[in-house]
């Protein structure tokens, strides 16, 4: 009897060693497959928002986009980002540029405008910081290149001395047009060849689109002088004109000695810019203009020009010339090209310039003939619309076109001036 007892005891306890074994085991196993599950999630996570890039090229404006939309981001239409497609990688700047140049490309090879944004940053905090122009500009940065809406390569057929190049916008018609009978008219100066050039973006303004496009399309029916790719003109989309005339350029202008870009409010000199070019000594590498030494990026919110930190950091600026007018030689343009592939793209189109430059390794050359801030910092000043200051100058900047017309006038009449500066020298 006592030996039955002593074994139904050690069935009892083997019974209860099993049952905890099997417990434990149980509860491991749970263990295991939640921290499996956990793992597959984290891992799973970084890839949610590529996957839905990859989803807007075959699905359109999809729930992602809809979510930045009501974020105001506002991300359709700006770079005309319907249909999208996958997002190209952007090129960076931590590596130094290998600089490669391919001049075998004979026409302007890009074809869709599609585009879609770059969702990868915006669950990072820094972008969710930034006030939403900066934000929408960063979501299409990679966006470098769009389709031309009207062009003219026969502009740069044969041997053209002197390229001018004129950024310009739809609505501003009369600007264009006092360009055109003044400094900008296309002419044979001691059998050296001047042609002139507008490059345009597409209305920014809906209301704007379609009765404008019309009144450009009409307008260079007549002139021929027009170059519009299919971005919209903003102030943050005046890098692309600058990438886009560069790239249209070392397509079609194999024959251009040199080239003077500039904005559509400016004072120029043609007589003064072919002195200038006959005795100067720089002949390779010229870039001249308003250059500014070692600026500060502006951090003041309701500057203008204002840059947040996370776009960049450096204290200086490279050095660059003012937007407003600079001239610069054909085969630096045409290196000037490849090096902005090499770059993100910049919102300030000068200081881009300027990091382009850098690249190159080639510093700009200031000169005081350049005055893309106007002749004195006193707007008020007499100076500012005194003739005889005008006739030594290349370039003057904040000119209305009836300023402009005036001034033209003045300085190309008997205008007898004391003695003329030595600016050109």
């Amino acid at each position: 009897m006592a030996v039955i007892l002593f074994s139904n005891r050690m069935n009892n306890r083997d019974r209860w060693r099993v049952y905890k074994r099997v417990s434990v085991m149980f509860f491991l196993a749970v263990v295991a497959l939640t921290v499996v599950q956990r793992g597959n999630i984290s891992m799973e996570a970084p890839f949610k928002i590529e996957r839905q890039t990859r989803m807007d090229a075959s699905e359109g404006v999809d729930r992602a986009a809809s979510l930045q939309l009501k974020k105001g981001l506002e991300t359709i239409g700006f770079w005309k980002a319907s249909n999208p497609q996958p997002v190209p990688k952007a090129h960076t700047t931590t590596e130094e540029p290998s600089i490669t140049e391919d001049h075998s490309l004979s026409h302007w090879d890009v074809t869709s405008s599609n585009c879609s944004a770059n969702l990868n940053i915006t669950g990072q905090e820094w972008f969710m910081n930034l006030e939403s122009n900066f934000q929408q500009f960063l979501l299409y940065r990679h966006c470098r290149y769009f389709p031309m809406l009207i062009n003219h390569p026969e502009k740069c057929a044969g041997e053209t001395y002197l390229l001018m190049v004129i950024k310009s916008v739809a609505t501003q018609h009369d600007r264009r047009e006092v360009i055109r009978k003044t400094w900008g008219k296309e002419q044979v100066v001691d059998g050296k060849r001047v042609r002139t050039l507008f490059l345009l973006g597409k209305p920014s303004n809906e209301a704007e689109k379609a009765n404008h496009q019309k009144l450009l399309e009409y307008e260079d029916y007549i002139y021929g002088d027009i170059l519009q790719w299919d971005f919209l003109d903003s102030f943050f989309n005046l890098t692309l004109k600058e990438t886009h005339f560069l790239k249209w350029f070392d397509t079609y202008c194999s024959n251009v000695r040199y080239i003077f870009k500039g904005d559509d409010d400016v004072f120029v000199s043609v007589t003064n810019i072919f002195e200038f070019l006959q005795s100067s000594t720089h002949t390779k590498n010229l870039f001249v203009g308003d250059v500014i030494f070692k600026a500060k990026p502006i951090r003041k919110k309701d500057n203008k020009y204002y840059i947040p930190q996370v776009l960049y950091n450096n204290t200086h600026y490279p050095p660059y010339a003012g937007g407003g007018g600079f001239l610069m030689d054909g085969p630096l343009a045409r290196r000037l090209h490849w090096a902005a592939d090499t770059l993100e793209l910049y919102p300030i189109d000068d200081v881009f310039l300027g990091m382009c430059l850098e690249v190159l390794g080639v510093i700009p050359i200031r000169h005081n003939a350049f005055k893309t801030f106007g002749l004195v910092k006193n707007k008020n000043s007499k100076l500012n619309r005194e003739p005889c200051f005008f006739k030594n100058m290349i370039v003057v900047h904040k000119l209305l076109p009836s300023d402009l017309m005036h001034m033209w006038n003045l300085v190309n009449s008997d205008l007898i001036c004391s003695q003329k500066s030595n600016f050109l020298n």
